[in-house]
């Protein structure tokens, strides 16, 4: 089956949000050839496939990058918001929510996982689990607002460490088959881009990609009615914020849970 370059960011953003190096030569900044000449135009003799093909292959090769914006949940048929910074030394620090009901924060450093809990998502997650109203005061008078660590050795943690994991994220970006046109030039949080428009069926796309320096993936949104979503991806490179929180820890594992 074909893979757009959307459907392979929205694969590698569900990756990372499920709580349940550069091509030689691929520098794009436009350029005077000589004084009084036109601009070359960004990817001059390319079509908008290659240029995604170049986007995944730059984007792939980073060493961190972070993923801010919103995407749909297959398993709840919710809204996911994210704003979480990955490397692929495995560590990352961000939130997570879904639909907009209470906040998780989490930072992975080393071989532990922590999490804070606002109040509205321990009650929102306490009333999808059908707890009673007394098991969900407990866990908010035990949990609201406290940072938790959990080790990323223990089998409670399997699927949480996969938020991490910005490797297997963005090895879905390989293989990709875009159909992608060339659009217009633009610029997203201040960098100039080139607009590419996907169309698969009744699901079309939008996908920015750098015209300066390499040409990273700077966003790409779904219009599709089914899987909508609209993810930006910055800080390429930059280091991950992610040291262990100070103050009290409560120590999961030790809880039994």
């Amino acid at each position: 089956m074909r893979r757009t370059t959307l459907a392979a960011l929205c694969i590698a953003a569900a990756a990372t949000a499920t709580l349940t190096g550069c091509l030689p030569g691929t520098d794009t900044a436009d350029s005077q050839s000589t004084a009084g000449s036109k601009p070359k135009q960004p990817f001059a003799g390319l079509t908008g496939g290659e240029i995604a093909e170049r986007a995944m292959e730059a984007t792939r090769s980073a060493s961190s990058l972070r993923l801010t914006g919103e995407m749909q949940d297959d398993q709840s048929d919710g809204t996911i918001q994210m704003d979480i910074a990955l490397s692929k030394k495995g560590e990352c620090a961000g939130t997570m929510s879904l639909d907009s009901e209470g906040k998780l924060e989490l930072i992975k450093t080393g071989d532990t996982l922590y999490m804070k809990y606002d109040e509205d998502f321990l009650r929102a997650q306490g009333t999808e689990e059908t707890d009673s109203e007394a098991e969900v005061d407990a866990v908010v008078d035990m949990l609201a607002g406290k940072w938790t660590k959990m080790s990323t050795t223990g089998s409670d943690a399997d699927d949480l460490t996969d938020l991490c994991d910005l490797d297997s994220a963005l090895s879905e970006f390989e293989n990709i088959d875009s159909n992608a046109e060339r659009g217009e030039t633009t610029t997203v949080d201040g960098t100039p881009a080139i607009v590419l428009n996907e169309r698969e069926g009744k699901d079309s796309s939008t996908v920015y990609v750098a015209t300066e320096g390499k040409p990273y993936l700077l966003r790409a949104v779904s219009k599709s009615a089914k899987d909508p979503g609209d993810i930006t991806l910055s800080d390429y490179n930059k280091p991950v914020s992610a040291e262990a929180p100070k103050g009290e820890v409560l120590d999961l594992d030790a809880m039994g849970g």
